[in-house]
């Protein structure tokens, strides 16, 4: 998830009180004036004295963090990978169902052990289940009996389609009784969503 704290921002010589976003992606600011800073877009970013100096496309942009400031420079500087966002740990036991992404099968299998492409297999840490269509999801009730009891399913599908909604997604999550605690980006062209078993059902 995103890391947001309001702030001071300065840019094109206007100041302006607002709402810092720090995204996977992309750094936002809401105040008087709206930007939005894809990350691979920043050619340099300094921490000085609390203040966070970004220079993008010519431009430069400063926000007032306080302590934040070196943080979000780190984060800007050294953006986690996609593994990291999915929580893929040295270990893992990780079925990769309908996801046909040999780069993303390779980095997965490099980082666990043992990854199982094409079907899942019991005592799974993470299930990942490529959604689609909305008969995709219909896997979803089977596929939480090969979860460990702390473990998750990401449901990966495309963004913005009418075919397949967000809403889609996370009414087949609960109609499987699961409960959805994350989402990510996948790709430029798909978003992931993370659902759990209930803890009280574990």
């Amino acid at each position: 998830m995103g890391q947001e704290q309001r702030c001071v921002a300065t840019y094109q010589g206007q100041f302006s009180e607002g709402k810092a976003l720090l995204e996977t992606d992309e750094l936002l600011f809401r105040g008087d004036f709206r930007l939005k800073i894809p990350l691979p877009a920043i050619s340099s970013v300094r921490a000085e004295d609390g203040e966070l100096h970004v220079a993008f496309g010519g431009e430069t942009a400063a926000f007032v963090l306080g302590r934040q400031a070196a943080r979000w420079k780190e984060r800007i500087e050294n953006p986690p990978s996609l593994l990291d966002k999915l929580g893929i740990r040295p270990g893992d036991v990780v079925s990769v169902v309908e996801i046909d992404d040999e780069p993303f099968l390779a980095q997965v299998q490099a980082r666990t052990g043992r990854t199982i492409a094409g079907s899942a297999v019991a005592g799974s840490d993470l299930v990942f289940l490529g959604a689609e269509s909305i008969a995709d999801l219909e896997k979803l009730d089977a596929l939480r009996n090969y979860l460990t009891p702390s473990g998750g399913i990401w449901v990966v599908a495309p963004k913005g389609r009418q075919h397949i909604r967000e809403a889609d997604v996370l009414a087949a999550g609960r109609a499987a009784g699961l409960v959805d605690v994350k989402v990510a980006r996948f790709s430029a062209t798909h978003t992931a969503h993370k659902f759990v078993i209930p803890v009280g059902l574990r």
